[in-house]
């Protein structure tokens, strides 16, 4: 290799990293004038969040999006519900995972419905309208939430939790606070899960039982009995309109206000 070739490759090379340097100079004066994380309180009162403010407490809201749909709606019960009663049917993946998600996320929608328009139109629209503080908007639609979850909550699981915390009695609902409202609410609705589940278990798990002494009394041993009782199952939760039933059912188990 000769040696012009070789000075002009070191060249290229250091005119490349010439560039790099007086770029990274460049981003780094651009970034000083970046806006910083601060709030600025204003002559009524109110509060400024900056905009990088802003945009990290709304991501910080969207990771925890998942969290508060499954610990604070009718979710958890729902979809424990129907888990229940396609295992008691007997049909393993039918219905699959995913249409048994999209079921409960559209009855909880439909459920969680006046709970949210009332959230909406009490604390989102006027903090948009700029009616409000930030704060005050979380705190009113952090109230209303705490409402539906309490309406549905045993008392006996608030007032565990509530011992559990220490923190005694309360005279209202409004004085509990969410740290035990939420696990209150989810034991709950844990408790009301596994209810409606064994109660849905029951019919099914005769049927099991019928088929399985009919095949004993024939002989016939190596017949599996879920499979014969399977087509019976289904029969019966057609005639009987399961479907509605249980949707019904799980509907009418929220107290709406």
């Amino acid at each position: 290799m000769n040696k012009p070739f070789i000075q002009s490759i070191l060249s290229t090379l250091a005119g490349l990293g010439f560039m790099l340097v007086t770029t990274d100079g460049a981003i780094a004066q651009e970034a000083v004038g970046l806006p910083a994380l601060n709030m600025v309180t204003q002559s009524d009162g109110s509060t400024t969040y900056s905009l990088s403010l802003q945009i990290l407490a709304l991501m910080t809201a969207v990771s925890l999006l998942p969290s508060l749909v499954l610990g604070m709606t009718s979710f958890t019960r729902i979809i424990i519900v129907l888990s229940i009663l396609r295992q008691a049917m007997g049909t393993q993946q039918t219905p699959p995972n995913q249409v048994l998600i999209a079921i409960a996320l559209f009855l909880s929608l439909f459920i969680m419905t006046p709970t949210l328009t009332a959230v909406y139109d009490e604390a989102v629209d006027p903090y948009i309208e700029k009616q409000i503080p930030a704060d005050e908007a979380m705190t009113t639609g952090s109230t209303i939430m705490k409402s539906f979850m309490i309406r549905n909550t045993r008392e006996k699981d608030l007032v565990m939790f509530s011992e559990m915390a220490g923190e005694g009695s309360f005279e209202n609902n409004a004085d509990v606070p969410l740290t035990i409202v939420l696990p209150a609410f989810i034991t709950s609705e844990l408790k009301s899960a596994f209810q409606i589940g064994f109660l849905l278990f029951l019919p099914f798990l005769v049927i099991d039982m019928v088929i399985a002494s009919i095949l004993m009394s024939l002989g016939m041993m190596m017949l599996s009995p879920m499979l014969v009782a399977l087509p019976f199952k289904l029969l019966l939760f057609v005639l009987v309109d399961g479907w509605s039933m249980t949707v019904g059912s799980l509907v009418a188990t929220y107290a709406s206000g």
